[in-house]
């Protein structure tokens, strides 16, 4: 096992340099220059002439300099993997004080506590409900519970964070806060009452990120424990005269975590890098948003770190998934 994860490790490298090369292309390429958006925005105050437009011009070739980005495309991208290995990001375009990884790690505290908890309560409630679905085909259960997760799968993300806020904000019920995660005066509070108010803030961005992997997990854990009672070790196990529950929860269930296993290397790096949609309707400030503004500010370095970063946790998601099939399945094994 210790070999497979090494060589896996290894094969990070070459994968990560090749997602890079990739990505910084496929930036390059795209419209947009952010020397152009920053000097445009700073002539706004300059007013009109040939006064302005030599000060524009001269603070656009500045700008392209000090990021290098007059520089070869192959020079570029050799100096940022450079800054890479020391885990240097380089400082924001718009911000030239603010250091890229120093706001990630920022947003990444609040970005992974959500997912790990959207993850955890994911699984906790998909795991028993798909059981229960599978065990109860055709009942009533089944079909209340398939019909439930249907309409929570088909439900776009945007549109139910806006009806939850419209619902539970203070337009109208008014029980939760809908803004951020915490209150402007958080500072002030005190340790539990500041555990309190992240709470409160959390509950509804939390609620939106877990209802959608929650119906898919729950469909798919049901598929897996459908093809699982119907094989001849399970018929075997019930005609030894074990009761239902031990058939269900020491024999089938294990087996059927296989796929549900395999979905965890892609809701992981889905949840940490892929919930723009939720931090913008919330207004959470997690790295979701932080690419999203990158994205429209053509902020290179914050794309190139954001996008890295995910793209290594997917890597990981991955390899944490392998492992996990020799712990659902002792049979599996890694030479």
């Amino acid at each position: 096992m210790l070999s497979y994860v090494l060589r896996r490790l290894l094969w990070m490298v070459p994968t990560m340099i090749g997602i890079t090369v990739l990505l910084f292309c496929v930036m390059q390429l795209a419209p947009g220059d952010p020397a152009a958006l920053k000097t445009q925005g700073e002539a706004g105050g300059m007013g009109s002439g040939s006064s302005a437009t030599a000060d524009v011009e001269s603070a656009y070739e500045k700008f392209r300099k000090r990021y290098k980005l007059d520089e070869p495309l192959g020079v570029q991208y050799v100096n940022w993997v450079e800054h890479l290995v020391t885990l240097d990001f380089g400082t924001e375009f718009f911000r030239p004080n603010v250091q890229v990884a120093d706001e990630l790690w920022r947003r990444l505290q609040v970005t992974v506590p959500l997912s790990i908890v959207s993850v955890l309560l994911s699984y906790l409630i998909a795991l028993p409900l798909g059981m229960l679905s599978a065990v109860k085909r055709g009942s009533l259960i089944d079909k209340i519970t398939t019909f439930g997760l249907f309409v929570l799968y088909s439900l776009p993300t945007f549109w139910a964070g806006l009806m939850l806020i419209i619902l539970f904000g203070q337009s109208s019920l008014g029980w939760l806060p809908v803004v951020g995660l915490h209150d402007q005066d958080a500072d002030q509070f005190g340790t539990w009452q500041y555990a309190w108010d992240t709470i409160l803030h959390g509950i509804l961005p939390v609620t939106v990120l877990t209802y959608a992997g929650l119906a898919y997990l729950s469909r798919q854990m049901r598929t897996g424990m459908l093809e699982v009672v119907r094989q001849d070790y399970i018929r075997t196990a019930r005609a030894k005269g074990l009761s239902e529950k031990v058939v269900v929860f020491k024999h089938a269930m294990r087996n059927s975590l296989i796929p549900v296993v395999t979905i965890f290397a892609q809701i992981l790096p889905i949840l940490i890098g892929g919930s723009v949609i939720v931090e913008k309707v919330f207004n959470v400030q997690g790295m979701g948003l932080y690419a999203y503004e990158a994205l429209l500010k053509r902020d290179y370095p914050v794309i190139m770190a954001t996008v890295t970063v995910t793209s290594f946790m997917t890597l990981l998601g991955f390899l944490i998934s392998d492992i996990l099939y020799a712990v659902v399945d002792p049979r599996i094994k890694y030479d």
